[in-house]
């Protein structure tokens, strides 16, 4: 009880590779037992089960906590601090606490609530781990000069103003002790230099940088940062902190069931289809695929979609396939529907 369990929060954009990331820190902990807090934005738990298959001893399915009644910034008091308490109170305590935020969380509000009596004196944060994609990063998705426009926007009254994934970006980069370049397989050398070097212009001099491929890290660099993050959020700035809560009104998801499908190649094209004309920011889900004895992982983020044959269906576990749609608020989801299920 004298020394404070580490934790740390990984938190990054949709499809970025966080759940990657948790993975292979579960499969290499170096002897550490860890416990995971996962937290999703819908109401199919993907994350949660994938990282179960892995089948570690020293991260076993007692040890993942899903939380997902809703974005975990928005619910700490109802769903995360209690959460951390079972964990503290438990007969083995963790070695380290692995928080995994939904792609739509602010940090900061998470990193506070460590600051709480019941925690802060158990609990500390070793580090905020934001995880970057790296050719959306490179694609222009988000600006490489945000305040140039924003300044720009703001001289069009006709324009909304309001822009929540920029912010959200910018919230997760302030918040960061290291970020994590991933998916760097996909970019040559000098697209990395360029656009690290354009992270590196936006954030602390003291945030760390590391490009990697598939979420592939040597945990003694992820874990062990030391940052006690609680102590200095007035380092971190965000553009929330004027406000006493947020929302995620800009956002929706929904749960979709399709039914057996005859290929995945053919649900691919069909789900591009959907996303070139809507909304769709993310897609995710698991499916039973005809003539496969084996369930089919799908994650998808804007027109790149992925896929792969996980794990054998189990004795007695139900067929089906399910699809976490999220977007922005006001997507169609008849019409995003019935191209999915044409």
């Amino acid at each position: 009880m004298s020394e404070k369990i580490p934790a740390t929060v990984i938190t990054g954009f949709l499809g970025a590779g966080k759940t990657s990331l948790i993975r292979n820190l579960i499969e290499n902990a170096d002897g550490r037992k860890l416990a995971l807090i996962i937290n999703e934005f819908g109401d199919l738990g993907v994350d949660g089960d994938l990282l179960r298959g892995c089948g570690n001893e020293n991260c076993t399915e007692d040890d993942i906590v899903e939380l997902a009644n809703g974005c975990i910034c928005c619910t700490v008091a109802d769903d995360f601090l209690p959460t951390i308490q079972k964990l503290l109170s438990r007969d083995v305590r963790p070695d380290h606490i692995i928080v995994e935020t939904s792609g739509l969380a602010l940090p900061k509000p998470l990193v506070r609530a460590f600051g709480w009596p019941e925690v802060r004196t158990q609990v500390t944060v070793d580090g905020v781990i934001t995880v970057i994609d790296g050719p959306a990063f490179r694609d222009g998705l988000f600006a490489a000069n945000p305040a140039a426009v924003q300044a720009q926007r703001e001289a069009d009254e006709m324009l909304d103003h309001d822009s929540p994934l920029e912010e959200l970006f910018n919230d997760q980069l302030n918040c960061a002790d290291m970020i994590i370049f991933n998916k760097a397989d996909l970019l040559d050398e000098v697209a990395i230099t360029a656009a690290t070097d354009a992270l590196k212009a936006r954030v602390r001099p003291s945030v760390k940088m590391v490009s990697t491929s598939h979420g592939r890290i040597d945990a003694r660099v992820l874990l062990g940062l030391s940052a006690a993050a609680e102590d200095d959020l007035a380092v971190r700035p965000s553009v929330h902190d004027d406000a006493d809560e947020h929302e995620h009104d800009d956002f929706d998801s929904f749960v979709m069931e399709i039914g057996e499908v005859a290929s995945p190649e053919s649900l691919a094209a069909k789900l591009r289809d959907a996303i070139a004309a809507h909304d769709i920011l993310r897609v995710k889900g698991f499916i039973t695929v005809a003539g496969k004895d084996m369930r089919l992982v799908l994650q998808g983020v804007g027109s790149r979609l992925q896929h792969y044959f996980d794990r054998d269906w189990k004795d007695g576990e139900t067929r089906i396939s399910k699809l976490v749609i999220i977007g922005e608020h006001g997507m169609d989801q008849t019409a995003i529907t019935e191209i999915i299920t044409a």
